[in-house]
Parts: C-alpha cells; structure tokens; sequence
C-alpha cells in the first residue's frame, strides 16, 4: 500500500517497543538471573501471547497483571527462584524504560506542525501515566488511550475504532505508528493507516500485506508527511 499524508489528521502511538524500550527490562533481571536475555525475550512474547489469547475466550486483564504472569512463567520456565517481591520490583520497571532519542524532538516536531499526538496502548492507564511522564512527552501528548477503557487488546479492530472516537477522528483520518507488526496490520484493518518504526532493520512480516509506511524514526515520519 501507499502512504496518503493528505488525509492524515491525527498521530496516534504505541508506547511499549515504540515510544519506550523494552528490551530495557533485560536490566532489572541483570542481579538476579544468570542469563537475562533469553527470559527477558520470553517475558515479552509470552505477555503478548497473553493478550491474543485473551481477545478470543473473554480472559481480559489489566496488561499490568497479564505482565506479571508472564515474567512468572519466564522465570519458571528458566528455573529461576525469586520471591514474589522481587518478582514485582522486577516488574516495576515497566515504568521506568529508557525512550528512544527521537521520540520527543520527534513529536514535538509533528505537533508544532498541528497534528494533534495520542497514545493508544494495551497498557493500563496507570502504566501508561508513568511511562509518559517518564518518558517527559506528557506536554507533547494530548491523551493516552488505554485497551483497558474497552478490555480488549490489539490487534482487535474495536479498540483503533475507539481510540478514533475518543480523538474526534474519522478512522481513516488516524495514521497509527508502531514498532510492532501486528499492530499495524490492526490498525490498518480497522481503516487507518499503518506506519512501521522499524528502528534494528527487522525484516516485515509479510503474510498480511504491507505497511503503508516504513520509517526508521519519528523525524522519518514528519519528513514523510512533509513537516
């Protein structure tokens, strides 16, 4: 597909991969597991895996709680013993993970451009609090929009449809950015266009099409919609 910046009014952003990184978390396990990387990697799929799931037998969850059980399995299936408190101090830096450099020169730069810039996000409104304002773009961000406000996770259509009404956009008016392949086939199967952050150079998972954008950052974007 192509790319129509013509028709793009509003921004709206994943956090989680997009906005923060979550390979950061490999960190909080770095003291207590012998091999951080692999239960750091399982972590993250599993939490994912979670959330499909979860669309399709009505097990919804805050993502915060569907995170924990995730990290648990991860360290079960590696063996590893911690308490439920560490556990949890583990988990927490779900709301301490380091932003990306361009994210917000980046959307700083689409704003002043006068798109309006949402965040819609699997994470519970509370997460996703901390992560703005650790991140420092809550004044560059308008709102952040939460599955939890229609309990269901991406890439179901009902939530982009959501994050369209409660931005007072037509849907096809959004151009929704994200790292993450199956939010972008999402969000452009709810009617939106679907821009890829591809920032490591992955290759696209092409079963469903396209994205109708590939950048590398955000100021890749701004230059795409000619700001």
């Amino acid at each position: 597909m192509s790319f129509l910046p013509e028709r793009v009014r509003t921004l709206t952003f994943d956090s989680y991969s997009t906005l923060v990184d979550v390979d950061a978390a490999e960190k909080a396990l770095a003291d207590r597991v012998a091999e951080p990387e692999p239960v750091s990697r399982l972590w993250r799929a599993r939490s994912l895996e979670y959330t499909f799931v979860a669309n399709f037998v009505d097990a919804y969850q805050p993502f915060y709680e569907m995170n924990r059980d995730a990290l648990q399995y991860a360290l079960d299936f590696h063996g590893v013993d911690v308490s439920p408190e560490e556990r949890d101090e583990i988990l927490a830096v779900y709301h301490e993970l380091d932003v990306f450099d361009d994210v917000r020169s980046g959307i700083e730069r689409l704003r002043d451009a006068g798109y309006d810039c949402y965040v819609v996000s699997n994470g519970d409104p509370e997460m996703l609090s901390a992560m703005i304002d650790h991140a420092g773009i809550g004044d560059v961000i308008e709102d952040a929009i939460s599955a939890d406000e229609v309990e269901t996770f991406k890439p179901a259509a009902e939530l982009y449809r959501h994050a369209a009404a409660r931005t007072g956009t037509p849907i096809d008016g959004i151009a929704h950015v994200t790292a993450a392949w199956f939010d972008v086939l999402g969000a452009e199967h709810a009617g939106a266009q679907g821009v890829w952050v591809d920032r490591k150079g992955s290759p696209w998972d092409s079963f469903a099409g396209s994205p109708d954008l590939t950048v590398e950052s955000f100021h890749e974007l701004a230059d795409a919609l000619g700001v």
